[in-house]
């Protein structure tokens, strides 16, 4: 296991198409565009003024790419884009997208977060994504996610003190592993808080995956989209209309790699990845952008 968490890859990833669609319809739910959280944490009410991505560094569009969450090592040739693990050191020259675990707990981390911040059902027992073994962080109260959010904040404090340009805060999409215990709601309340801390520290914010929420970015103060597996499954365009095609785009498969470039790859940051994202030597270690 990585020390921020694995990527969000091939039929484990999870997307709520039923929300994308009633949102894309205009049904008016409030998980596609309510209004987001105030900075202290109170609860949904009037927007101040955030910081905009206009007051920090945007990834280069259309730039080579590598995705490098599973193990830091010299970037290929042609590379300007770098996303490595918070703990990791940025890469000297490019623009470097630090990786923070923000909605769910590392496997065993789950011992250094309060008993209370950790998602419980009915029984008590806390809720984890079992496909990864990590427990979902309890965002469901605006008092709780000023909380987790302090905790998270700390960490995208280290991505600047180190020299980080973005942050890349994985499982927004957690509510849809929450057992209809969060919402789309509270994970835009929780990721709007994040952003604004991070414009604040000067790093642009990426949306990880989650598709559905990407219509409502400006909102939630997202500059740019970390894109698991759009080529593959066909959601790469959303992320492009959203973003203005400030994109970048990880692709497990060769079949994914082969449609986001068709499509895309005059257009989008893409690279095809193995599944643990590993380093050179290793033996399933594979990067390709062609």
């Amino acid at each position: 296991m990585f020390p921020e968490g694995a990527p969000r890859a091939g039929g484990i990833r999870t997307t709520a198409v039923v929300l994308a669609a009633v949102c894309a319809a205009g049904w008016g739910l409030t998980a596609c565009g309510g209004p987001p959280e105030t900075t202290n944490g109170a609860g949904p009410g009037s927007t101040p003024s955030p910081t905009t991505s206009a007051e920090v560094g945007l990834p280069p569009l259309h730039a080579g790419f590598d995705y490098q969450i599973g193990g830091a090592y010299p970037p290929p040739a042609g590379v300007r884009i770098v996303s490595r693990d918070r703990t990791a050191t940025p890469a000297p020259g490019l623009y470097n997208i630090c990786y923070v675990n923000a909605f769910q707990a590392q496997p065993g981390d789950e011992r250094a977060w309060p008993d209370d911040l950790l998602l419980r059902d009915a029984n008590g027992e806390t809720v984890v994504d079992e496909d990864w073994d990590e427990a979902l962080l309890d965002i469901g109260t605006a008092a709780k996610r000023k909380r987790v959010a302090e905790r998270v904040n700390e960490w995208i404090d280290g991505c600047a003190d180190k020299g980080f340009d973005a942050v890349e805060p994985d499982n927004y999409d957690s509510y849809t592993r929450s057992d209809g215990l969060l919402t789309a709601d509270d994970a835009t309340a929780f990721i709007t808080l994040l952003s604004r801390h991070a414009h604040t520290r000067g790093l642009a914010i990426g949306q990880k995956n989650t598709v559905e929420l990407a219509g409502i970015r400006k909102e939630t103060g997202l500059d740019f989209a970390v894109a698991e597996e759009c080529g593959e499954y066909d959601e790469c365009g959303e992320y492009a209309a959203a973003f203005d095609d400030r994109v970048v785009v990880i692709e497990y498969t060769d079949s994914g790699l082969r449609k986001a470039r068709q499509a895309f790859g005059d257009r989008l940051s893409i690279v095809r990845r193995d599944v643990d994202v590993s380093t050179p030597g290793s033996a399933g270690y594979v990067r390709r952008t062609r």
